[in-house]
């Protein structure tokens, strides 16, 4: 798989990462981000683990052409604006991969999180390609390998690329952990392609 653009190629244990800190120019960064924030369809979804009903600690929209299920959880797709179908089309040249939906993230301060999971489900295949578009705060992005418990960090920030590719989801789990330094709002784009 060939990234035409400028980046890193990280190779880890059984995983590659595609990073560009540069992605988005500024100004269409701002421009997102902004656009983001006050038109997304933002909702806290109850979502099951360990067999019990939790918030999610962010706030979340799914946008697309296909419904996606996860943790108990089923996401009906909001039709495409502009703008995101714009982004898409950014990262699909970058990752050299085809995506049809977007799981939006809003993250409101340090307080919300991610924890620890693989984007593993069967409706993304075999070995997905995922794009990860980071706006606003600097948040810390953070991967462990399931056998060697391995640990692997990157600092997210605005604007910036990050692709997980190859047998990454099979053998690293990623989490973006709360954090009492951000009192910031960042918004998280994850680019995907569901397979019927």
């Amino acid at each position: 798989m060939l990234f035409p653009h400028q980046g890193e190629w990280i190779e880890l244990e059984q995983g590659r990462l595609f990073w560009q800190r540069d992605f988005l120019p500024l100004k269409q960064s701002d421009e997102i981000f902004d656009y983001c924030l006050n038109h997304l369809d933002w909702r806290q979804e109850a979502i099951m683990m360990f067999g019990k009903s939790v918030m999610q600690p962010r706030l979340q929209a799914w946008y697309g052409d296909k419904s996606y299920r996860y943790s108990g959880l089923t996401m009906n797709p909001l039709p495409w604006t502009a703008p995101l179908l714009a982004l898409k089309q950014q990262c699909e040249i970058q990752a050299n991969n085809r995506f049809n939906s977007v799981l939006a993230n809003l993250y409101r301060n340090g307080e919300d999180s991610m924890g620890y999971h693989q984007d593993n489900e069967p409706e993304l295949g075999r070995n997905p390609v995922i794009a990860s578009v980071s706006l606003g705060a600097e948040r810390r992005f953070t991967l462990k390998h399931i056998a060697t418990k391995q640990t692997f960090s990157l600092d997210l920030t605005h604007g910036s690329l990050l692709i997980m590719a190859g047998e990454l989801q099979h053998h690293w789990k990623h989490a973006l952990p709360k954090t009492r330094r951000c009192q910031q709002p960042r918004v998280n784009l994850t680019f995907r392609n569901i397979i019927d």
